[in-house]
């Protein structure tokens, strides 16, 4: 059986599907450990032997050109069956990195990190708690779960997960009292604030009588449980607190706010069968049916 003497280098198809995927020579140097010129060089050469251009040069950058997209598709594929190939080999198991704010992270994916490693035993699941926005290629991250308005970011996908707002409190605060409160009589208590709440929506025009000002919804939310004041928060956060009578929907209504949670991730890893699932699971956490793992 001889080799076609058609395929190109292995080396300058890396430098291809780094430069393709990162969008610059320089990036894709970076992450080969090789000079900017030899990425070039690798790249040249390539184009050289197939008879056209892969790359549209650019001031900031390097974007593929119409045929150099379509192998491009082809030649990530044939990488990841590589990798996949080898890991499988290795016996090693996927490495995924999450980012998801640190109130996700408190209220909805830590507690359930057991269930999720017990039922994808070949998955290495890392958790980065920030809000911080994310450089999928610099900070090695896979997904993210972030607030945001929806994200609009060249090939990126977001899908969106919850948004709805909630007013509640702890019985031990507002004691055994007829519900729902009207505005007036949600004044009087002390308003938990996180820089999500929007208080002035549902106050009618009442003064805020006392304020507590913190910068995660978490933190607004162990206040509430410890009857320190009423909190507005993302009904997902809650929905235990809610179903064990720790804490009470004070207010009938939701609140309408602008900003959602989003599960994003880059376009590319949507052909990533365990980036998927790590996705998918990751939605089942946000959902208002919550599955086991």
């Amino acid at each position: 059986m001889t080799v076609s003497h058609r395929l190109p280098p292995l080396k300058a198809l890396q430098a291809f599907e780094a430069a393709g995927r990162r969008g610059s020579f320089q990036a894709a140097a970076l992450e080969l450990s090789v000079t900017q010129a030899a990425v070039a060089q690798q790249v040249r050469q390539l184009e050289e032997r197939l008879g056209f251009p892969l790359f549209l040069r650019q001031r900031r950058g390097v974007q593929l050109s119409e045929r150099g997209r379509a192998y491009f598709q082809d030649v990530q594929r044939a990488f990841a069956l590589l990798r996949e190939a080898t890991d499988t080999l290795l016996s090693r198991r996927r490495v995924i990195t999450v980012s998801v704010t640190p109130t996700f992270a408190a209220k909805c994916l830590i507690p359930r990190l057991p269930a999720f490693a017990q039922a994808h035993p070949d998955l290495d699941l890392r958790v980065q708690a920030s809000d911080v926005l994310v450089d999928f290629a610099q900070d090695g991250v896979d997904l993210a779960i972030r607030l945001t308005r929806r994200p609009v970011q060249r090939g990126m996908t977001a899908d969106f997960l919850f948004a709805e707002l909630i007013v509640v409190a702890s019985p031990t605060l507002i004691g055994a009292g007829k519900l729902p409160l009207d505005a007036a009589e949600l004044a009087r208590y002390p308003l938990l604030d996180d820089g999500q709440a929007n208080w002035l929506a549902v106050l009618d025009g009442q003064p805020v009588l006392q304020a507590l000002h913190m910068n995660q919804a978490a933190l607004a939310i162990d206040a509430a449980l410890a009857g320190q004041g009423v909190a507005m928060v993302n009904r997902r956060f809650v929905r235990e607190a809610l179903d064990s009578g720790q804490l009470l929907q004070v207010l009938a209504e939701p609140v309408q706010s602008d900003w959602s949670y989003y599960l994003v991730m880059p376009t590319r890893s949507r052909t990533d069968a365990a980036l998927l699932t790590v996705g998918e699971w990751l939605k089942t956490l946000a959902s208002d049916t919550l599955a086991s793992v």
